[in-house]
């Protein structure tokens, strides 16, 4: 491994996704800091994991559906990068902190949606906005969607809706931050084995069948099958992917 001296910033980076794509972007010899909302030692145990691998890490708390907490987050990254990576500004904004919310359109209460909006859409907008600093010429930004927004599946009204706004303003961002040579991109995975949404797709057995039998690779999708493309994202080789969404679903409802 050929270390480099690039820093990510992962947010939700000590679960599920984040956690995969924060160790596989330190595998390509970048530096994390991954952001947790309250589970502190599942952060610094990821952080352990990423030293381990010989490079730089560190763990900021951060609630991305609090919009005003932003400033003083983004001045704690300051001193972090100062302090453990010797660096001013960092190279790659990955928005993959969320949650999941299973409700039906008819049934769905604006508490609900607000907190969906709040962390899967305000959130991402604004912190990104308050990244722009920081982030320094020529880096990226990777942005989370969801293959709910491409098929409807009954339950995800709002939850989809979010994410079909996160593709659209990843468009945008590219459009009005290319002349600094920042690329902004968006995800979009499949059904997932991991604990989001109370871990269904992992552990209900016959919900895992049926969309394995639903995807054309024939089973559901793991983390390492996204942490990949994330820290691909990452490096050099996709310096002339730029606004684009990338399913990686396995071919999921064809």
């Amino acid at each position: 491994m050929e270390i480099q001296n690039k820093i990510a910033l992962v947010t939700g980076g000590s679960r599920g996704l984040g956690k995969n794509a924060a160790l596989k972007i330190a595998a390509k010899g970048l530096g994390v800091i991954v952001t947790y909302q309250s589970k502190k030692e599942e952060a610094e145990a990821t952080v352990n994991e990423i030293k381990a691998l010989g490079v730089p890490a560190a763990a900021i708390q951060l609630n991305v559906g609090e919009s005003k907490t932003f400033e003083a987050f983004f001045t704690e990254v300051k001193g972090v990068l100062k302090s453990v990576f010797n660096a001013e500004k960092f190279d790659f904004l990955i928005n993959n902190a969320g949650i999941g919310i299973h409700a039906s359109f008819a049934d769905t209460t604006e508490e609900q949606f607000d907190a969906l909006v709040n962390i899967h859409y305000k959130g991402a907008f604004f912190l990104t906005q308050k990244a722009l600093p920081l982030l320094n010429d020529g880096s990226g930004i990777i942005n989370v969607s969801s293959g709910l927004a491409r098929f409807a599946t009954p339950g995800y009204a709002a939850y989809a809706s979010m994410k079909g706004a996160m593709e659209t303003l990843t468009k945008y961002q590219a459009k009005e931050l290319g002349a600094r040579g920042i690329r902004s991109n968006i995800i979009a995975p499949g059904a997932i084995e991991t604990d989001f949404g109370g871990g269904v797709v992992r552990d209900n057995d016959q919900l895992n069948a049926g969309i394995a039998a639903n995807t054309a690779l024939g089973r559901v999708g793991l983390p390492d099958d996204i942490g990949g493309v994330v820290a691909f994202l990452c490096t050099e080789d996709a310096r002339w992917i730029n606004a684009q969404r990338i399913e990686a679903s396995g071919g999921m409802f064809l």
